[in-house]
């Protein structure tokens, strides 16, 4: 079998790329080796700036025009006339995408693994059946995630991660937090994002700064102060990589957390997955395309890693500027705006 254009992944970035190849004519095949499109481990927090606007509204979970943010020594209130940041839900939003790639004429094929790739050909596996297939393809992205298979093909490595846990429970809570704890979650944070009946509970850190079992334990110790708890609930956890090395590998690219653009400060990822992808389909429509917005797009991720680095360099110096950011945030010197992956 051969297509013009292989995405490996059909997260956002994979599915946003596939429905503007499809529109454009492009024939494209999409694999996924999970057996439903969607779910991942992820707090579902959208932002204003980035994608509140692209998002169908009845997506949306819940809006939240006020922000709380809690330090040892400081609790903000930040209210805005418009929503920050909204929650969806992850399985949702990946379902009405593949709606929409498939819409457009793109196939997806879910439940299917890439076992090898060469440089013009894969071998994929269902995973029922067990039978193999050869696929040729003119381009091939990357949207395979942290643990990318097609970044590895490139020979990248992955040294910068985050760790992100996250539990999903029952529950009907009101008002969006973030918590910046260094003693707690290092140069990271433990959030409480509500949903539409449930609320995500969770804490992200940089994993230079902190291992995944002592994050786990902070979480845990941390809310149950809260009133949340989780001892008896299922935790799920997953790196994020934020090492970007490169997007546009001239036939093969990488998009999203398989290019590292995930937020090395914050584990924000869908809005660039989304960005990334679409600006891959683009190049590959037209390799003379103008790429201003993931010029913006990696000068954000590149200012974020820099403030991951210097935050990390110890725990009074990472207290001292969550202390300062919070005062900005509370005095306005600094928009929220700013903290996000939208440009």
């Amino acid at each position: 079998m051969h297509v013009h254009t292989l995405i490996i992944g059909a997260g956002p970035g994979g599915l946003a790329c596939a429905r503007i190849l499809a529109e454009k004519g492009s024939a494209c095949l999409v694999v996924e080796r999970k057996k439903v499109i969607g779910p991942k481990v992820c707090a579902g927090g959208i932002t204003w700036s980035g994608l509140i606007s692209r998002v169908p509204q009845e997506l949306a979970e819940k809006s939240f025009p006020t922000q709380h943010i809690c330090t040892p020594w400081q609790k903000v209130r930040i209210d805005e006339q418009t929503p920050i940041i909204a929650t969806v839900n992850r399985e949702k939003l990946g379902q009405q995408m593949a709606r929409q790639a498939m819409a457009a004429g793109a196939i997806i094929r879910i439940g299917t693994i890439v076992r090898t790739i060469q440089k013009r050909t894969v071998i994929v596996q269902d995973r029922i059946s067990g039978e193999k297939e050869e696929i040729s393809f003119d381009y091939l992205v990357g949207a395979d995630g942290s643990s990318s298979l097609v970044r590895r093909h490139l020979g990248l490595k992955s040294k910068r991660l985050g760790i992100g846990i996250n539990y999903q429970i029952p529950g009907n809570v009101k008002e969006m937090e973030w918590h910046l704890n260094n003693s707690l979650f290092g140069n990271g944070y433990a959030w409480i994002f509500p949903h539409s009946d449930t609320v995500s509970i969770g804490a992200y850190a940089d994993k230079e700064t902190m291992g995944p079992t002592q994050l786990q334990t902070s979480l845990l110790s941390w809310a149950g102060r809260q009133g949340f708890q989780l001892d008896n609930q299922q935790a799920r956890a997953e790196y994020i990589n934020y090492d970007f090395q490169g997007w546009n590998f001239g036939h093969t690219f990488l998009i999203g957390d398989a290019a590292g653009l995930a937020s090395g400060l914050t584990g924000e990822g869908i809005y660039p997955a989304i960005v990334s992808g679409e600006q891959a389909a683009l190049t590959i429509i037209n390799p003379e395309h103008c790429n201003t917005i993931m010029a913006a797009l990696i000068e954000r991720h590149d200012q974020h890693k820099r403030m991951v680095r210097l935050s990390g360099k110890n725990g009074f110096l990472n207290s001292l500027l969550a202390e300062l950011m919070t005062l900005g945030l509370r005095s306005g010197m600094i928009k929220f705006n700013k903290l996000e992956m939208a440009v």
